[in-house]
């Protein structure tokens, strides 16, 4: 007659043991890919500060990784005020940029009051029928919409592209605000209409004075495709004096020389105005992209 040895138990401080040292590989292998990635996405950042302070003779791309042997702002010197001087197309962008986002924001969010609020017939068609825009991309419309400035004489230069990117934002920011304004509670809307708050002064004295994170997500967003557009400025607007950053920062590149460390160094003061932005405004991004989740 064979006996067989019972199972020696598991202890619970072995099971404690197990589970804290998967727990640690686990943790290993998130923090080593989350390392790499860091690395793969800081890698180009670090070459366009690092070329931006080297001097004409070192910036051949076979010495991309080296730092410089000499440091110098001679490339900022030229990129701000000196061959390629980008300080005038950096004026023109915020005159673009400012008056466009605050247009879209605004349009935006009595768009999204309405849709979300003040309910009327068919008012999800319509909606939708706003959504569609966003599908719309750029090159379908530029023909005709040059066209259609010519027709009615509108003003050149940037006002004719503030006056796309403000058509053109209108779907996008009329989604953030719609989203958002769907969270506030009806009872909001009920006490105002008790009140005989018509629709413009219950927007204006109920609803406008919470809007806040709906109005950061929307800047931001507004902001930061208005200042990097390319496609719309190089197209609509032809007066020189009139482009933007970005056109102008296209037009660093020499014709027999490509100074490197000017474009490195222009590239990096295209981009600070969208960095100090999401820098200040960063936290009430994510905040108002939360707020504006719960219900849509």
């Amino acid at each position: 007659m064979t006996s067989t040895a019972a199972p020696i138990p598991v202890t619970p401080v072995r099971r404690r043991r197990e589970r804290r040292r998967r727990r640690v590989e686990t943790n290993i292998v998130k923090y080593a890919l989350l390392a790499l990635f860091i690395v793969i996405v800081l890698l180009p950042l670090y070459i366009l500060i690092v070329t931006s302070f080297k001097g004409v003779g070192e910036t051949d791309p076979s010495h991309a990784w080296t730092l410089p042997h000499v440091w110098t702002i001679d490339g900022w010197r030229q990129a701000w005020n000196g061959q390629y001087a980008l300080l005038p197309y950096l004026k023109n962008s915020f005159k673009l940029v400012i008056p466009a986002t605050l247009l879209s924001c605004v349009l935006g969010s009595l768009n999204g009051f309405v849709l979300s609020k003040w309910r009327f017939p068919g008012a999800d068609f319509v909606f939708t029928f706003f959504l569609f825009g966003m599908f719309i991309p750029y090159q379908a419309i530029m023909i005709p919409l040059t066209q259609l400035f010519g027709d009615v004489n509108f003003p050149e230069g940037i006002p004719r592209l503030i006056f796309a990117h403000v058509i053109y934002g209108i779907p996008i920011t009329t989604l953030i605000f719609r989203n958002y304004y769907a969270t506030i509670p009806s009872e909001l809307m009920e006490a105002a209409r008790m009140d005989r708050a018509g629709m413009l002064r219950t927007y204006w004295s109920v609803v406008l004075p919470i809007s806040m994170p709906a109005f950061v997500v929307a800047a931001i967003w507004q902001f930061t495709s208005i200042w990097n557009d390319f496609l719309f400025a190089v197209f609509i607007i032809t007066d020189p004096s009139q482009w933007p950053v970005t056109v102008a920062l296209n037009n660093t590149t020499g014709s027999l020389v490509t100074p490197y460390n000017v474009q490195m160094a222009a590239a990096l003061i295209a981009s600070l105005p969208t960095l100090i932005l999401y820098i200040i405004l960063g936290r009430y991004f994510i905040r108002g992209l939360l707020a504006g989740s719960l219900k849509g």
